[in-house]
């Protein structure tokens, strides 16, 4: 992926791209199509207003974690289709700023956002300096994307140069110690009768391929960059980010059904978070 870092989406599903599983497929080959490839089938996922995890779990945990402040300029990095724009309009940003790699993302979020004034788009690797990161913004987003971008270093660079000093980013991503595609499961201990959490994988990178409509004849795929956290958190530093607030968003979801599988995932899911997030200030 070009940028989107390669990304993407601002905000992507609980699976980014998420609820997209499937055989492994070539990273090469996804880092050659960037998210233009599937930029429909996300768009159709995810819409004007997020999936269901964006709309109850993601978006608020961002929110939260912004404090966005009457006036804000606030760069939206790997904006995806600006599924982030309304909920910081509504906050009282003053100005807004979109950037992503995929041409088909950015007009989604142009047709969405056009008529306001206070937001624009920009078509731009998020990994590779541009003159957008000016240094000009109070506040930064990056919303299920770090787990989309080839470099990680990179990004935090641009995240921290378009940054005022002093100012703040939000970054929500897929929990690295816990969400990893194809390398993370759910099991069932019948003596003990609990769900548990299974990592056949972590402490290394990984880029996984990801099928996005797996049982479709398609060849639609992205590459999932999984990193350890240590990884994730040294890149904000040696970027000038200095962390200082973490936060784990759990799921909302609960089983329906009742008996001891339902009472099992509901501790489940109130024990394993989904989402990582991490407030940080440019020093």
């Amino acid at each position: 992926m070009e940028g989107k870092g390669n990304k993407g989406m601002g905000g992507r599903a609980p699976f980014r791209k998420g609820a997209a599983r499937g055989r492994a497929v070539s990273p090469s080959a996804k880092q050659e199509q960037g998210w233009d490839g599937v930029a429909g089938w996300y768009d159709k996922l995810v819409g004007a207003d997020g999936s269901d995890y964006h709309r109850n779990v993601i978006l608020p945990g961002v929110m939260d974690l912004l404090g966005i402040s009457k006036g804000d300029a606030v760069a939206d990095v790997c904006c995806g289709q600006g599924v982030l724009a309304r909920h910081l309009l509504e906050a009282g940003a003053g100005r807004i700023l979109g950037v992503d790699a995929s041409a088909k993302l950015i007009s989604a979020a142009r047709q969405r956002h056009g008529a306001d004034d206070r937001v624009s788009f920009l078509k731009a690797d998020a990994c590779a300096l541009g003159e957008w990161a000016d240094a000009s913004f109070d506040v930064a987003a990056c919303v299920m994307a770090v787990h989309d971008v080839p470099d990680a270093a990179g990004l935090m660079e641009n995240i921290a140069a378009a940054l005022k000093p002093g100012g703040r980013v939000a970054i929500v991503m897929m929990h690295p110690c816990f969400r990893i595609p194809q390398e993370s499961h759910w099991g069932w201990d019948g003596d003990q009768k609990i769900q548990f959490r299974r990592l056949d994988k972590y402490g290394k990178p990984l880029e996984i391929g990801i099928k996005t409509r797996p049982g479709l004849g398609t060849e639609e795929s992205t590459v999932f960059y999984h990193r350890p956290l240590a990884e994730v958190i040294t890149a904000m530093g040696d970027a000038g980010l200095g962390v200082t607030v973490c936060t784990e968003l759990f799921s909302h979801r609960r089983s329906q059904g009742g008996g001891p599988f339902s009472k099992a995932e509901h501790l489940a899911a109130e024990e394993f978070p989904l989402f990582l997030g991490l407030k940080a200030v440019k020093v």
